[in-house]
Formats: C-alpha cells, structure tokens, sequence
C-alpha cells in the first residue's frame, strides 16, 4: 500500500492515531466519520503495511531524571557501508543513545543522546563512543531547552500537497 494509494480516510486515521495512540476504535472511527468494524480493519491493513510502526507513550524524560540531552556529531574514519553498519548496530546497543542519523555532508552521523546528569554522559563520551572502533571525531552540543518536540509528519503539509494534485 504505497503513500499515493492511501485515501483521504486513511490519513485522517493516521493523523488521529499519531496524535492520541490511546483512544478507542469506536472513538476513533467517529473522529474519521465511518463505523467501527471497517475502522479497525482499516488500522490492522495501515499497521500489516508497515505504516503504522508500533505505539508508545511519550514521557518526560527530565521529570524521570534524565536532566541532559546531548547532540553528537560523529565522524569515522572509514565510510565503507560495512564500517557504517557496524556503527549503526553499536549505537543501538547503547542505551544513552535515543536516535541515530546518518547524514550526507560534513559530519557522518548525528545522534540524541539522553542521561540522567552530566557525569553519566562524559563517561559515556570518552568510554565507549569516542574510544569505539573507526569512530574519528566527536562533536557534541548539549540542548538548553526544546522549543519544539513533534513526533511523526505534519499531515496538514500532506493534505494541502495533495489538494494541490486534484
């Protein structure tokens, strides 16, 4: 079911999901205006596609006590995609690591990090990532505050493309 076969109905369950993962399928359904039985088929086809990935909560990581968010950019040594796969593999084996980018440009990867204070980090930093194998240069910026944190895709931006189209 690529992105161009998804109707109107469907994004609009998408976008209802994305923004309360946690509601009912009957409440769901009446949000998106069909009846409860096609809905839950509808999400079940969406989830089987692969477009919807799994549900989660979103939690505070600082009130659980993870007081710093780190950003760290990663050059290696060697881009040969064996060399990047095996850095992809490491990073999601360290648990302060909460995102990995690859990026084209300057710096080979970016990653967020998160841990419960400053301490934590460093030794994080100076044990396992700038000491991992084929890791060149670390850079890291640690985050003040967030302005912004929106998860998923802007749906409007989707709809007006499309509207675009027809």
């Amino acid at each position: 079911m690529p992105h161009s076969r998804l109707d109107p109905i469907d994004r609009m369950i998408l976008a209802e999901l994305q923004a309360d993962g946690r509601m009912t399928n009957v409440e769901l359904a009446r949000r998106v205006g069909i009846s409860a039985p096609p809905c839950l088929r509808r999400v079940r086809t969406l989830e089987e596609a692969g477009f919807i990935r799994g549900y989660h909560a979103d939690v505070d990581a600082r009130e659980l006590g993870f007081e710093v968010q780190v950003f760290a950019m990663v050059g290696l040594q060697s881009q040969a995609e064996v060399d990047l796969s095996a850095f992809e593999e490491r990073c999601r084996n360290w648990s302060l690591v909460r995102e990995c980018h690859m990026l084209n440009g300057e710096v080979d990867f970016i990653l967020k990090c998160v841990a419960p204070d400053l301490s934590t980090f460093q030794s994080f930093l100076t044990e396992d990532l700038t000491s991992a194998e084929n890791v060149a240069s670390v850079k890291t910026s640690l985050v003040i505050r967030v302005a912004k944190d929106d998860p998923g895709v802007p749906f409007d931006v989707l709809e007006d493309r499309l509207s675009r189209r027809a």
